[in-house]
């Protein structure tokens, strides 16, 4: 976010999140990407400075801090040294809203305080091999049994699939309601019948732990239950526009990074015996980046203002999300071209940023979809 928008107490976030990032992250993301996963234990490292559970009341342990400047200052500053393999962002942004939203006082007390400490690595599980955006086509179920839930079915492109010990699962719960059949059921680490499948092999963020989950007549028992029982359309629709809102903050970032780093390579970079640059083409294109960039960054800056005040529809959401992952791409694939060569080598953080962060127009809801719910509110 720019300096404007924020106070001292945010920039003084921001060196907390830095020094830590230098210090549990930098040196040792290269491993872990070789490796395929993060060290469980920067999880723990990171709850113990404050950096998990950041709007979780100070009772559970969290930071009791509701300004969501605070999450964008954490994802800027992991994005600014591309440690693509944490999931910080996922735990924060994405799954703390269901269960301070949703979560009964029992639900709070058992579950929160492992999240806010990083003993508990949560996850949101709704993709399946045959069911992405569209909801209604979910066939993972969950039908009483007790006082428990079975649960069967699969998931798949799970962030922190590997490490999670909380997913929240979405089922069926009630057939041939369409999406008013859904629920919200958490699933813990050691339930017979819930295994994990392959880490996925993506063709970037080969640090993070994306997976496949599997459900074979699981017993959850109905205490896991979060929220209502029928209402997880309504519960995801409520939190969908933060989780597109983080992943716009992510995207200005990354790009902003990596166009960054491509300035200072045409300002040193010499072709013909003058700094790349110097000419004008190459000019035109910075100046074009850097244009989008400052676009894109005043629009996510105004939707966290928004969101803050309790004023972020999901159309606007929609519009952060779509514009800034479509800024992103865009600036990241001229910012390959500027390289040459370079550009397409690993050891270059462009090249890696380009593979890396080619997710964002997908996941969260692909811009396709962001375009179909911008376009339904223009009444067409």
């Amino acid at each position: 976010m720019r300096d404007s928008e924020l106070t001292q107490d945010h920039h003084d976030f921001r060196s907390l999140v830095r020094d830590f990032v230098e210090r549990e992250i930098v040196p040792y993301h290269p491993d872990w990407e070789r490796a395929g996963l993060v060290d469980r234990e920067v999880w723990r490292s990171a709850g113990k400075v404050g950096l998990l559970g950041i709007d979780v009341p100070e009772e559970y342990g969290g930071g009791g801090e509701p300004d969501f400047r605070y999450q964008v200052v954490l994802s800027e500053e992991i994005m600014r040294v591309g440690a693509t393999g944490i999931g910080f962002a996922l735990h924060n942004d994405v799954v703390a809203p269901y269960f301070l939203g949703l979560a009964t006082d029992e639900q709070k007390r058992r579950w929160l305080p492992g999240f806010c400490s990083g003993d508990l690595v949560t996850a949101l599980a709704m993709t399946e091999p045959e069911a992405g955006s569209d909801l209604q086509a979910i066939r993972t179920t969950a039908f009483p049994d007790g006082d428990d839930y079975v649960l069967k079915g699969a998931k798949t492109f799970i962030t922190n699939g590997i490490h999670a010990d909380l997913v929240i699962v979405v089922a069926r719960t009630r057939p041939g309601r369409g999406a008013r059949g859904l629920s919200l059921l958490v699933v813990e680490r050691g339930m017979p019948g819930f295994t994990r499948g392959r880490k996925l092999d993506k063709i970037g963020m080969a640090a993070q732990d994306t997976a496949e989950l599997f459900f074979d007549d699981v017993r959850v028992p109905a205490a896991n239950l979060l929220g209502r029982e029928g209402g997880a359309f309504l519960h995801l629709a409520a939190n969908l526009p933060q989780e597109r809102l983080g992943i716009a903050a992510y995207a200005v970032a990354a790009a902003e990074t990596a166009f960054g780093q491509t300035l200072e390579y045409c300002k040193g970079r010499t072709a013909f015996g003058q700094a790349i640059g110097a000419f004008q083409h190459v000019r035109f294109e910075l100046a074009e980046m850097a244009t989008e960039l400052d676009v894109a960054r005043t629009y996510v800056d105004r939707a966290v203002a928004e969101h803050n005040a309790g004023r972020l529809d999901a159309v606007a959401a929609a519009k952060a999300k779509w514009w800034a992952t479509d800024v992103q791409r865009r600036v990241l694939d001229r910012c390959v071209q500027l390289h040459g060569g370079y550009g397409f080598m690993r050891e270059t953080p462009v090249a890696r940023a380009f593979v890396d962060n080619r997710v964002h127009p997908i996941y969260g809801g692909t811009n396709e979809i962001m375009k179909e719910i911008i376009g339904r509110d223009l009444g067409v």
